[in-house]
């Protein structure tokens, strides 16, 4: 089998020979800056080097652009030797740390209200600007179809681009004191979408629709089951009527935080894998499997282990081991690693994830 068949056979539950062995989270060739500093070239050889299989995460995403469309160049407007304060042409302040784990903090959102909402609406969220397309696009859709890994069209997230555009903060709020502006943000931006994949798939087969969402913390997810039915559950729908008309068998949600809860409301509305399933928000891979085992997961080992020792290590790959055995589950760090975590330390960690993945057969 090629990487694509596992892919999409691992999280659809047929047949496999094994899973797949992919990073999940850090793109190609990525590395911590400490990790380049102390091995110079790591940068160009990891991804060869571990062994990855699969484009870019493992699954690899069209380079066409779902959001903001059009935006002019960023107006600097503050910067030192740690960070660096930036704003858009849509309005969004952002500041930029240049050193640390976390890189971005948003000091203004772009839409604070619904006049700025026409306005990013008419200057940046036009489906049939020529520019959401890379010069390339001819020559990237040959190359796609000749592909052995899985492919993914985007969608920027029913709560996440909403989210994107006015924080977490005021989005709960509008839902209060203007649900039906909340409702019309998240329709017209999967309207927009959706026109743009019209077009993608026309010419191009995919494999998986992903969802960007991050809506849920520690505690649980943002918004209640009642508000996820009523605002965001028509706009999974439409997306899961598309993907159901074009053959594409898996609809994927990427959200951090605690999501065992917010994994029933996905599957209602057709969702059938969810990521990155982070182990210290209490996330349960086994009790989710049991509890909904059509549901895929990607993701749920525990990234923070790497930085507690090998033996540390070898206990989480031993759940590796467990959790691949009850299927639809393709192993990996619940995230990207932080900067506590030494080279040496990840490439362990991974080369033995490798020798289980490739070991472990999935029973179910």
């Amino acid at each position: 089998m090629n990487d694509r068949e596992r892919f999409v056979n691992t999280l659809t539950g047929r047949p496999v020979d094994r899973v797949p062995f992919i990073k999940v989270f850090g793109g190609t060739n990525a590395v911590l800056p400490g990790w380049e500093r102390e091995y110079p070239g790591l940068r160009e050889r990891i991804d060869k080097e571990l062994g990855f299989e699969g484009a870019y995460r493992g699954w690899d995403t069209a380079p066409v652009n779902v959001r903001f469309s059009g935006l002019g160049p960023t107006e600097v407007l503050e910067e030192n030797e740690t960070q660096r304060i930036v704003r858009s042409t849509a309005g969004e302040v952002t500041l930029q740390r240049l050193d640390g784990d976390y890189h971005a903090q948003t000091l203004r959102w772009p839409v604070e209200s619904r006049e700025d909402w026409e306005r990013v609406r008419e200057l940046y969220l036009r489906a049939d600007d020529p520019a959401r397309f890379p010069d390339d696009w001819p020559d990237q859709m040959r190359r796609y179809r000749e592909r052995s890994w899985a492919l993914q069209l985007t969608h920027g997230g029913v709560y996440g681009f909403v989210r994107r555009l006015m924080g977490d903060e005021r989005m709960l709020l509008a839902l209060y004191d203007d649900p039906a502006w909340v409702a019309e943000m998240m329709e017209s931006y999967t309207t927009m979408v959706l026109e743009i994949w019209e077009g993608m798939v026309a010419e191009v087969e995919f494999d998986l629709v992903e969802f960007w969402e991050d809506m849920a913390s520690k505690n649980g997810a943002l918004l209640s089951p009642a508000m996820f039915r009523e605002f965001m559950a028509p706009q999974y729908r439409r997306v899961a009527d598309f993907a159901r008309g074009h053959g594409i068998e898996i609809l994927l949600v990427d959200s951090d935080g605690y999501t065992d809860d917010l994994a029933e409301l996905m599957v209602e509305v057709g969702v059938n894998a969810l990521y990155p399933f982070e182990v210290g928000a209490g996330c349960d891979v086994p009790g989710t499997r049991a509890r909904l085992p059509e549901l895929g997961i990607i993701g749920g080992l525990d990234k923070q282990c790497m930085a507690c020792g090998r033996e540390a290590m070898d206990r989480e790959l031993e759940k590796a081991r467990a959790f691949i055995r009850l299927g639809r589950f393709i192993p990996g760090p619940d995230h990207f690693v932080l900067s506590n975590v030494t080279w040496p330390d990840y490439k362990y960690f991974m080369e033995r994830l490798k020798e289980v993945v490739v070991n472990t057969s999935p029973t179910a």
